[in-house]
């Protein structure tokens, strides 16, 4: 199976970890020798609730029994998305209550640069440099990341950068500006959390100025920062919210959420302002409903924050520089890029799987399954902090 991984299925990098995957479940994948990989990435953040969780696997069984596709978004009335877009309503601030379901995350990006434009009246996006909202051409142009994107221009006109958490830069924001689009917590970038109330500052100049502001949860959302959303934790509300990854704890998702003002601009001049075939689609809406009932009806957000002390407290050690993050969405900072590659994938042959960030090369993440034991953690850590040792000497 491996050499026909290699021949007919599109890589995107020279040598994938190649892993052959025989089943998940809970915090394990797996491989076809029957060995079990402790799962510390959760497939870069979107298994939320681990592997095979039942309650989702029984609502997706469910749902595929009654239908699966039947029309193009927005057209019929489906009772998985219109009860989970209703559920999210009912835990976000009131002016987010209209959302709009998609295919992934950086189709959600795209929906709300042309739902920015088209409510505003203008063209300027502003994004942050060293953000990542996506690799499709809209969120590529909004990629502050420029050794990453050069080859594909040109890409959309009127994008304009400011380094996140640059104060001093907010007067870039004008009344040209159609919106500004941020990550709440950088993630390619390392990890990187608002200071100084950084994000409030924001959505205070967007509103001297008349501009949008677009935050970008596709990572940080549902459950993963230890708040549904991590924006809860910086007294900043967005105009327009961005989510996936986790929301349909492994299937492929996204969505954006605005009010029902800036929302109903999709609906004329022109008429479809956005469409998309299998948006919505009711299996992975059931799997979404799913996912957000058991977030918001356990103990699992909250218990993120608590997991996230126990990850500092073991993971103590000398080639350990650093820990970014919040809740499960942590970052170890090592002394070099060469330092962070053998050390994943030496705790790879231990059966314990990390992975790289995008855009800092000295990062290893860590953004296992919420639903993760601190035992689990435990073991897991234990094998870092074997394979550093040994790395080190």
């Amino acid at each position: 199976m491996k050499a026909d991984f290699l021949k007919y299925q599109a890589q995107t990098t020279p040598h994938p970890l190649a892993l052959q995957v025989s089943h998940a479940k809970g915090s394990y994948i797996y491989d076809t020798s029957g060995k079990a990989h402790l799962d510390f990435v959760a497939g870069v953040s979107a298994c939320s609730l681990g592997h095979c969780h039942p309650k989702v696997v029984s609502a997706i069984k469910e749902q595929i029994d009654h239908y699966m596709h039947v029309m193009v978004y927005g057209e019929y009335i489906q009772r998985p998305a219109v009860a989970f877009v209703k559920l999210l309503a009912s835990l976000l601030p009131p002016t987010l209550e209209s959302t709009y379901l998609v295919n992934s995350g950086t189709e959600a990006i795209e929906g709300s640069i042309k739902l920015a434009r088209r409510a505003t009246g203008r063209t300027e996006i502003i994004a942050a440099h060293h953000g990542y909202h996506g690799n499709t051409m809209g969120s590529l142009s909004l990629m502050g990341y420029e050794e990453r994107k050069s080859v594909f221009r040109p890409l959309l006109p009127d994008i304009s950068f400011i380094h996140f958490n640059a104060e001093n830069e907010l007067d870039c924001i004008t009344k040209k500006t159609a919106a500004v689009v941020l990550e709440t917590i950088q993630g390619a970038a390392g990890f990187i959390l608002p200071k100084n109330d950084y994000l409030k500052k924001v959505r205070q100049r967007c509103d001297e100025v008349g501009s949008l502001l677009i935050l970008d949860e596709i990572q940080s959302g549902f459950g993963r920062t230890g708040k549904l959303f991590a924006f809860e934790h910086y007294n900043c509300i967005p105009d327009i919210l961005v989510m996936g990854k986790g929301m349909a704890a492994g299937l492929p998702v996204g969505a954006f959420t605005a009010s029902k003002k800036i929302m109903s601009k999709l609906q004329y001049s022109p008429k479809l302002g956005h469409i998309t075939t299998f948006g919505g689609n009711p299996v992975i809406a059931a799997a979404s409903l799913t996912t957000l009932e058991e977030l918001t009806e356990s103990t699992l957000i909250p218990s993120t924050l608590e997991k996230e002390e126990l990850f500092r407290s073991l993971l103590k050690h000398s080639k350990i520089k650093e820990i970014r993050g919040k809740g499960l969405m942590l970052a170890l900072i090592v002394e070099s890029a060469d330092f962070a590659t053998k050390l994943v994938l030496e705790c790879a042959k231990n059966q314990l799987i990390l992975f790289w960030l995008l855009f800092e090369p000295k990062a290893v993440r860590i953004s296992p399954p919420l639903t993760i034991s601190k035992e689990e953690i435990t073991e897991g850590c234990a094998i870092i902090l074997n394979v550093l040792d040994r790395i080190e000497q």
